[in-house]
């Protein structure tokens, strides 16, 4: 594993914490311009002013703020170096509640081909661009990216739950239904046990490739520049949160695709197209194809939302002459990859720049939300998909390959505004 260290967190005060759900913002890449302008709202120091700033210079606002709030003692800068660990409370769709494990620290960055932190999915250039402005102008990192690490003893589980179990959280807020819960460790000898038994494990980036890529493009401009760089300055690492894939809190949802804007779509023929292939079964509403998508055990098994007819589709034929032979095997057994090859690619002519663009896609987290878009006329088809495993993500991360983009999606989301890693 890439060096784990503690650090001195950037905290809101005890005061303000008083109120911690007025402060707390989802990712930049999940906020929506009416959330933005929700949390904008909600408070003149919700954590959103810094993370995605409404002002013509985001980037000047997030760092002049960010300035000002630590001068008016609005954040305070943590006298020790500490590990937080975070906890997210949450019921599933069926009422069960879980409770995801984890905690924040500092972690050296590492080129990928170094093997030590692995990617699953694509990244943009656009984001990128984004965020190094954010973290050239702020010199901060104000939301942390999302680690993932497998050790099927869950030392450091048990080790966080019992400091848990006994201390109060320095942070307690609930956003959108999800309790979180954050505290502080700083006690050297707990922070080594901690250290020590994830120490040979690999790091899997659940969330925030733009945002680990950025870190690793700052560090070494920053290096570039410090004729005296020793590679221990704090911008040599990245505020992470980890959290073991063998934690039964840990879950991954589906996120769905809408095709839009094809000339010439036709629903009867693509369901031509599709019986080709699949075997077609029409189905009476969304609930019947949440039960038919549940009962298949196969990975190449499929929901087609038509304005017209609920479709679940299960490949009937060897996917192996459907699929790039010089793909690995793990992205072969990818439900997601033959959708985007057979289905999106060669059924509907979707070229790859277009996917990539997002062109004549939409993704959506809501199997909802694509009956609703269906309906509504807004797309001309949707397409439900299965969840990706934490399985399926590490055997691919393992290839050295990516994911097709908007592969996966952990639940919940890491909040922004728990804590701030300065590094300068």
């Amino acid at each position: 594993m890439p060096e784990i260290i503690p650090f001195k967190g950037i905290l809101y005060n005890p005061e303000k914490l008083k109120n911690a759900s007025g402060l707390i913002c989802p990712p930049y890449d999940v906020i929506s311009s009416e959330l933005q302008q929700q949390l904008y709202d909600s408070s003149p120091f919700n954590s959103i002013r810094l993370e995605l700033p409404l002002e013509a210079d985001p980037y000047g606002a997030a760092a002049e703020r960010l300035g000002d709030w630590l001068q008016n003692g609005e954040l305070l800068n943590d006298p020790v170096p500490a590990i937080y660990p975070y906890f997210q409370t949450f019921d599933d769709s069926e009422g069960e509640s879980h409770t995801r494990i984890g905690f924040f620290s500092a972690m050296r960055l590492h080129e990928f081909a170094e093997k030590k932190v692995l990617p699953h999915e694509k990244t943009l250039s656009g984001p990128k661009a984004d965020r190094l402005n954010l973290f050239r102008k702020t010199k901060t990192n104000i939301s942390a990216i999302f680690g993932l690490y497998a050790d099927e003893g869950k030392i450091a589980d048990r080790l966080l739950r019992s400091f848990a179990d006994s201390h109060e959280p320095v942070v307690d807020a609930l956003f959108q239904g999800v309790r979180n819960r954050m505290w502080r460790i700083t006690d050297p000898a707990l922070i080594g046990q901690i250290q020590q038994s994830i120490l040979q494990r690999t790091v899997y980036i659940a969330d925030g490739h733009h945002r680990y890529e950025t870190g690793v493009n700052y560090r070494n401009e920053r290096a570039a520049a410090n004729p005296s760089h020793s590679g221990h300055e704090p911008y040599n690492f990245i505020l992470t949160y980890l959290a073991n894939i063998y934690d039964e809190g840990l879950l991954i949802f589906p996120i769905h695709r809408l095709v839009h804007s094809l000339e010439q779509f036709d629903i009867g023929e693509l369901k031509l197209r599709l019986e080709e292939y699949f075997t077609v079964t029409e189905l009476h509403d969304r609930q019947a194809l949440k039960v038919f998508l549940e009962q298949q055990s196969s990975s190449y098994v499929y929901g087609v939302v038509t304005s017209g007819k609920v479709l679940g589709i299960c490949l009937k034929t060897d996917p192996s002459p459907l699929l790039d032979p010089s793909r690995p095997e793990a992205l072969q057994r990818l439900g997601l990859v033959l959708l985007h090859d057979l289905v999106l690619g060669r059924l509907l002519g979707i070229t790859q720049e277009a996917m990539a663009k997002q062109s004549n896609l939409i993704y959506v987290k809501d199997d909802k939300e694509v009956f609703e878009m269906v309906s509504s006329g807004r797309v001309q088809v949707g397409f439900v998909v299965k969840p990706t495993t934490v399985e399926q993500v590490l055997a691919v991360s393992e290839t050295g390959e990516v994911m097709p983009q908007k592969s996966t999606f952990f639940y919940p989301k890491l909040m922004t505004g728990l804590l701030f890693n300065p590094l300068a």
